[in-house]
């Protein structure tokens, strides 16, 4: 089986590379480090990446065989939220660890009936559409600690599945206490 274990840190279009298939991953996948999947063509190959690497789509990465890939974000079902207080819904969500693509004007989340219903009555105007899913890296960008609520110095890195998160620190993110990062 090929394993991808490296991102190029080239800018796309810098240097003349022949990329040979693609790999087509809704977001859930592009954020994880390891996983087992397959390219467009069919080959199967399993993704070993540094914890914390998220793929994004336009990414180009190499397979141990040498052959470059382009990632892809498959479009996956999201609400598009528009609202003249896009900051106060920002919060909202942030305050509940949602992965949140800010676009001009407009805030992108993974389709979800609670949380449709949450910022339809903060005043927003929400449809349901279907996009790639490229929701913001975050401020840490490889993660952020939560020293003092008590989870041990853990590293809950962006991307990673908040129910894993939430395995291994033993709680859920959907509380109703406010929630400080260093």
């Amino acid at each position: 089986m090929l394993e991808i274990k490296a991102k190029l840190k080239i800018a796309r279009g810098a240097y003349k590379v022949e990329v040979k298939d693609r790999l087509v991953l809704p977001f859930d996948e592009r954020a994880k480090s390891k996983l087992r999947t397959k390219l467009e063509s069919g080959t199967e190959v399993a993704l070993d990446l540094p914890r914390g690497e998220v793929l994004r789509g336009g990414d180009l990465v190499t397979t141990s065989s040498g052959t470059v890939v382009e990632v892809v974000s498959r479009p996956e079902k999201l609400l598009h939220i528009e609202t003249k207080e896009l900051a106060r819904v920002a919060y909202h969500l942030g305050n509940r660890h949602v992965p949140v693509q800010v676009g001009d004007g407009f805030l992108r989340i993974a389709a979800d009936h609670v949380l449709e219903d949450m910022v339809k009555k903060l005043g927003a105007r929400v449809s349901a559409v279907e996009a790639p899913f490229e929701p913001e890296a975050g401020a840490y960008a490889a993660g952020h600690r939560h020293d003092e609520m008590g989870h041990g110095g853990k590293i809950h890195e962006f991307g990673e599945a908040e129910h894993v998160h939430d395995e291994h620190c033993g709680h859920d993110h959907h509380h109703g206490h406010p929630h400080h990062h260093k």
